[in-house]
């Protein structure tokens, strides 16, 4: 079957009279005026699921591909798949406007706002039916992994592709500033003093490449804490980042770095960075030796950087309780959900199902099935436990089984499950870019993010009693 071709969103949704109580605040705030979609007409007696998803490109056609996939592996049921920006929140909209996709793809960090607002069907009764208790069905997955799609007791999603983040390092660099181009630093010294011998500077003292900037790709500015072992709540769930010691000593780092580089001069050197994708990319040109990136950042280099001869490891040590055999990772997923509403929830669980697959005894490309048809075309590893031969030796990513030996790292950390994080890593990215300009020190800064996030967890606990009792009514 050729490939179908990625869609593109665009459509009306139905009035609220469906919606539950907990969403129709979405919709009080103007988000009717949004543009959602429409479902597609029937092209034939198969049941017709509408899958929303957040990927583009290269993303989606691997996605494209894996539908088809199950679209061909029997009759009753046909997924089609369509290609959206801003997916979470048109997913939310027209969820609450009671004409929800059957299907979706959200962002791990999603989730619990979107359980909280009670917009997704839970999956545990569907597991059951299939004779399995849920824990005992998530066991397919990795245990990085297994229960990221879980909030307060219940399964709301399951893992499409998942990362674990590593270092990259550019061995050509490496070699020029004597360095073995095998062996990444190891701790926190080690970064800083790699850093210094991988940094030139022109003749007029411009910077003309830098060792390692936490600022590129500065996705993960918000994660400092974590990497230096400090904590974002409390083991009472109450908000702790402006009391954790770790997490301020995070801070203190990152705004040394661009003490010792200087402000001025890394914003003269940073502003001839090009985009991420595009061949212009700090790494990929060489201008920053050392970078801490994904597992889907091969895919990027291949492409726009092809022959560049790299190296991964695990983020240098930065917290005492670091050690080699438990090296420290950031563990993000995305995720794929049926949203409250959707009108054919027992078919879009068959195809969760097949997702959630393998053919372990597959021996060529033709014959990878589910999760590894999307991973494989993502060049990114795969959830699951187990993985086919033919998956584990043909796999287009030269480093794939480091990052599934990472993933299970004991030093692995992930997104909290609270349905305050977003707005949580909003505002703590926010003080780290101060704090890294030389805006604010890091204990006003954090000052800042620790009143406002107590305030705003407090309402949102509020809001959550009223819902219960609501509920319980």
């Amino acid at each position: 079957m050729p490939p179908r071709p990625v869609r593109v969103i665009g459509f009306a949704v139905r009035p609220a009279s469906l919606a539950r109580t907990a969403l129709r605040t979405v919709l009080a705030c103007g988000a009717l005026l949004l543009v959602c979609g429409c479902r597609p007409a029937p092209a034939s007696s198969r049941i017709q699921l509408s899958y929303w998803e957040k990927w583009t490109g290269a993303e989606a056609a691997a996605m494209q591909a894996t539908v088809d996939a199950f679209n061909a592996s029997q009759d009753r049921i046909q997924v089609n798949l369509v290609s959206t920006s801003q997916a979470d929140r048109k997913v939310l909209i027209a969820t609450a406007g009671g004409d929800p996709p059957d299907l979706a793809g959200l962002w791990l960090k999603s989730l619990p706002s979107f359980a909280d607002r009670d917009a997704l069907l839970p999956l545990d009764d569907f597991m059951r039916a299939d004779g399995i208790e849920p824990e005992a069905w998530l066991a397919r997955y990795a245990p990085a992994y297994s229960h990221l799609g879980r909030h307060e007791g219940r399964t709301y999603a399951l893992p499409t592709t998942t990362t674990a983040v590593a270092l990259h390092w550019n061995k050509a660099l490496f070699r020029a500033a004597g360095l073995d181009p095998e062996r990444p630093p190891r701790d926190l010294a080690e970064l800083e003093d790699f850093s210094r011998r991988l940094t030139r500077r022109d003749a007029a003292g411009n910077l003309v490449q830098a060792g390692f900037l936490p600022q590129d790709p500065g996705w993960w500015l918000w994660a400092q804490p974590l990497w230096f072992g400090g904590q974002f709540f409390d083991a009472d769930g109450r908000v702790s980042v402006a009391r954790d010691p770790a997490s301020t000593a995070s801070f203190v780092w990152l705004r040394a770095q661009t003490e010792e580089y200087g402000l001025a001069s890394l914003q003269r050197f940073s502003s001839g960075f090009g985009a991420f994708a595009s061949a212009q990319n700090a790494f990929f040109s060489g201008k920053v030796a050392m970078v801490v990136q994904g597992v889907w950042f091969n895919r990027f280099i291949n492409e726009f950087a092809p022959g560049l001869e790299y190296g991964v490891g695990a983020w240098p040590s930065a917290a005492p309780s670091d050690s080699p055999d438990a090296p420290f990772t950031l563990i993000d997923a995305d995720l794929i959900v049926i949203p409250r509403g959707a009108r054919h929830p027992e078919a879009s669980w068959e195809f969760l199902r097949y997702l959630a697959s393998n053919n372990p005894r597959a021996r060529a490309r033709a014959e990878l099935q589910g999760m590894e048809i999307v991973c494989f075309l993502q060049q990114k590893t795969s959830p699951l436990r187990e993985w086919s031969s033919y998956f584990t030796e043909n796999h287009p990513h030269p480093h794939a089984l480091f990052f599934k030996q990472l993933e299970s790292s004991p030093g692995a950390r992930h997104l909290p499950p609270s349905g305050v994080w977003q707005e949580y890593e909003r505002e703590l990215t926010t003080a780290a870019e101060r704090i890294r300009l030389l805006d604010a020190t890091p204990a006003d800064a954090l000052g800042q993010v620790q009143q406002r996030m107590e305030t705003s967890l407090s309402l949102h606990q509020a809001s959550l009693e009223r819902q219960r009792r609501a509920a319980a009514k």
